[in-house]
């Protein structure tokens, strides 16, 4: 993604300091910078703007502006850079908790903005790869866990052992061009009503 085509939004209480990042932004490069004021309905605002990135410029953050940009980074699923004039080690464990993609103190300067810029990006992605993939394991791990459970409904009631319940479990999938994990969870539910 190239700058010019970042989409960048803004989010400082002072609308002076607003400006000066605003500024900065578009000296970096950045095509399109939207300054969004602070506000009860500011992850609404943010996740209805679709940007690429949310640029937050504060004095020192409160645990109020860190559950909004929580929200923003989880639920908009965006990267957040979060610029502070001043922290300490509490606030910087509670923005990463938070989400944040980059948490910068008393390091606003334009010719850094670029670099801290794709780095958030970067790590927002990097971070969503690894979500994906633990859901997937996850997913993986419950699937295993009923075909499992039907494999073990099937020995116990029809004498069979491990390999023979799963080649029969794999036959009736082929035989019914499904899953063997959809023909496992339906040996399930029918154990399960059947008692």
């Amino acid at each position: 993604m190239t700058e010019t085509s970042l989409t960048v939004a803004v989010i400082d209480p002072s609308r002076a300091r607003a400006a000066i990042l605003e500024e900065g932004l578009r000296a970096a490069g950045v095509g399109t910078v939207v300054v969004v004021a602070d506000g009860p309905d500011l992850q609404a605002r943010v996740a209805a703007l679709k940007p690429d990135v949310v640029v937050v410029h504060l004095e020192s953050p409160s645990r109020d502006i860190l559950e909004q940009m929580s929200g923003i980074a989880r639920h908009a699923e965006r990267p957040v850079a979060m610029f502070v004039d001043r922290s300490d080690a509490t606030m910087m464990q509670a923005a990463v908790d938070a989400g944040i993609s980059a948490y910068v103190v008393d390091g606003l300067r334009t010719e850094r903005i670029k670099s801290i810029l794709d780095i958030a990006i970067l790590r927002f992605n990097a971070f969503a790869r690894l979500q994906r993939e633990l859901l997937e394991a996850k997913s993986e791990l419950a699937d295993r866990k009923v075909i499992d459970r039907a494999k073990g409904i099937l020995m116990s009631r029809k004498g069979l052992s491990e390999d023979e319940a799963y080649k029969l479990l794999r036959k009736q999938a082929m035989n019914e061009k499904r899953k063997i994990i959809d023909i496992a969870r339906a040996i399930v539910t029918a154990a399960d009503l059947l008692g």
